[in-house]
């Protein structure tokens, strides 16, 4: 399904029955990225999973995005639908979304749970990403396949299941290229470690073991930066934590919804 927001198109998909949880995946994926979470959280919440601008079947206009002009379009699609409040769960770039979301509209998250995630980047990253869109702007996403697979999954689960490391890239070519440029003038300007404290909602903060994009350092900071929050560590997961440790994910994130649901 699709609803106009924000000026772009915005693909989504609905499925169970309760409160809402709303899914938002990482740079270079789809809503389903979130496959091995929705038999779990479909039985007791009503989740909605959509594609980021500039990402699977969701608009992607040419140009520079922000996370402020993401997190509108959010905005702009909890209003289409009627939802006035819900459970966050971001990974990566859907968790630097979500914090953006949580300043920007204070009180519509029940919850949030950031994995795989930052609240700030170094400002020596910058260059990489100035890498990466020279990258994909000579070569097309086909360019980075290899090297995203590399950072999210560890290598023993990459050798392991073939059948995933297709289906993820798979993702990642799909991705419009204009899409992911846009994306990546967004993320690494993410600065906001200094405000977790003004968000006033339950919160998980989620990491692989292994992930060398958003390590744990920066799960502890966030953590740290924000009172009250938990802070889980999975064992032999790397960046997409969710996909490569569904069982451990899963118990993490159930656990957390149903506290924060009382």
């Amino acid at each position: 399904m699709k609803a106009r927001a924000n000026g772009i198109e915005i693909n989504y998909e609905i499925v169970g029955s309760g409160p809402w949880v709303t899914l938002s995946h990482s740079l270079g994926c789809d809503l389903h990225m979130w496959d091995e979470q929705m038999d779990a959280l479909t039985r007791s919440y009503r989740v909605l999973r959509f594609d980021t601008r500039g990402h699977g079947a969701s608009g992607a206009p040419a140009g520079a995005y922000t996370l402020e002009q993401i997190a509108d379009d959010v905005h702009g699609l909890f209003a289409a639908l009627g939802i006035n409040e819900t459970h966050w769960v971001g990974l990566s770039m859907g968790g630097m979304i979500g914090q953006t979301y949580a300043l920007r509209y204070p009180g519509v998250f029940k919850s949030m749970v950031l994995a795989d995630t930052t609240s700030r980047y170094p400002a020596d990253a910058a260059p990489g990403w100035i890498d990466r869109i020279k990258t994909v702007e000579k070569g097309g996403m086909q360019a980075i396949v290899d090297t995203m697979l590399a950072r999210w999954f560890t290598e023993p689960y990459r050798k392991s299941h073939a059948q995933v490391m297709d289906r993820i890239g798979g993702s990642i070519r799909a991705t419009p290229v204009a899409g992911f440029i846009g994306c990546c003038h967004a993320i690494p300007k993410i600065n906001l470690t200094e405000r977790l404290k003004e968000i006033d909602c339950p919160t998980l903060v989620i990491v692989g073991e292994q992930d060398p994009g958003t390590p744990v350092e920066m799960a502890r900071e966030i953590h740290e930066a924000k009172p009250g929050s938990e802070l889980v560590i999975i064992p032999s997961a790397a960046h997409l934590s969710n996909v490569e440790q569904p069982q451990a994910f899963n118990a993490a994130l159930l656990s957390f919804l149903e506290r924060s649901a009382r």
